[in-house]
């Protein structure tokens, strides 16, 4: 599949090969992980598509390591000493031109590999399976032991380990405990204590691919919080049927925007998304796009959705595979109580994750 739409591109751009170096681009490609500082937003290697072959170009530092432990046996490594050339100008004396890439090579034509990776592929869809239900795991163990007087920084800590500790990357870690998920709709951790409930939301990255997850524990909570969070779950229920009609009728994002924003109205809370970004498609990125009211990204079948309504101090998130015939989501065990939320405009329901009330 990857390599069908990359002729159908190199056709239509006349192109005779496209390099990524991005971490998100070089893991579609590969499968594999270009990233030492993930500081910098191109990795260590690029690798490049001409029709017929994958190579990976990097120094001879990284080049041992990532054949050995990041590359398919078929993929082609070429290095160059790490004292004598960038990586751009490796790329540019060994790509197969005129060329694009992800990243900045004098004399290539830019690529935007997002169009590339929608919709997903099978096998995308199996591993974010397995990504999906093991940030899962990891989130809900560590909230089913918090306790009020645990801090959101060593929450967030916990929530790091118990990821690592299955393999995978966390490159968002949020934690509010009661009073700051209030004020803040990012809530990144501080020295705090949680206090009488707790939002917990991560996006979780293996091999590429992004699976956003939140959940909330409850330990006194305030009265409205319930209200509050089964007003966003029935936003989110609404994105997400609206998004499979969306995808059915060739529409787009903005499309979906709109039904978030009469969903926000229906359950009382008019205008609340001027608050905070509602979200949008998932993949090989926390988010492909996110949507506002005028974005024409289009809505893709099949493929995984994040949408992440909030009303103030409530959280709804799961990263949701959305097909033509149904809904699946990604980020579950199971073991989550859960409740059933409805779309009525679409005379859908979807079971969502309930607060955890923790005794």
């Amino acid at each position: 599949m990857r390599e069908q739409r990359l002729d159908a591109y190199l056709d239509e751009h006349d192109l005779e090969s496209v390099w990524f170096a991005r971490p998100s681009g070089f893991a579609w490609l590969t499968g594999g992980n270009n990233v030492v500082d993930r500081a910098g937003d191109v990795g260590v290697a690029a690798a490049g598509y001409d029709g017929s072959d994958v190579t990976v170009v990097t120094n001879n530092i990284e080049a041992p390591r990532l054949r050995d432990e990041e590359l398919a046996d078929d993929v082609a490594v070429e290095s160059f000493d790490w004292h004598a050339d960038g990586l751009a100008d490796a790329v540019a004396e060994r790509a197969a031109e005129p060329a694009a890439a992800d990243f900045d090579v004098p004399g290539f034509e830019d690529l935007d590999v997002r169009k590339l990776r929608q919709p997903m592929t099978d096998d995308d869809v199996e591993a974010y399976r397995t990504l999906g239900r093991e940030a899962a795991a990891a989130v809900e163990s560590v909230a089913r032991e918090l306790r009020p007087g645990d801090t959101e920084q060593e929450t967030a800590a916990a929530l790091r380990v118990a990821l690592s500790a299955r393999g995978i990357e966390s490159p968002v870690a949020l934690v509010g405990g009661s009073e700051r998920a209030q004020k803040y709709r990012h809530y990144t951790p501080q020295p705090v204590e949680l206090g009488d409930y707790a939002l917990l939301s991560v996006t979780a990255e293996k091999a590429g691919l992004h699976a956003s997850v939140t959940r909330a524990v409850a330990f006194d909570a305030p009265d409205w919080l319930e209200e509050r969070h089964e007003a966003a779950t029935a936003v989110e229920t609404q994105a997400l049927a609206a998004t499979q009609a969306v995808g059915q009728e060739g529409g787009t994002a903005s499309d979906v925007f709109t039904a978030v924003q009469d969903a926000y109205a229906a359950v009382g809370h008019e205008g609340e998304w001027r608050e905070h970004h509602q979200g949008g498609a998932a993949g090989f990125a926390g988010r492909e796009w996110i949507a506002t009211p005028d974005h024409d990204a289009p809505v893709h079948l099949p493929m995984a959705y994040a949408w992440n309504p909030t009303v103030q101090g409530a959280k709804s998130e799961d990263t949701v595979l959305v097909t033509e015939d149904g809904f699946e989501v990604l980020t579950t065990t199971g073991d989550w109580p859960t409740r059933s939320a409805s779309a009525p405009d679409y005379d859908i329901e979807i079971d969502r994750p309930s607060i955890l009330h923790s005794e």
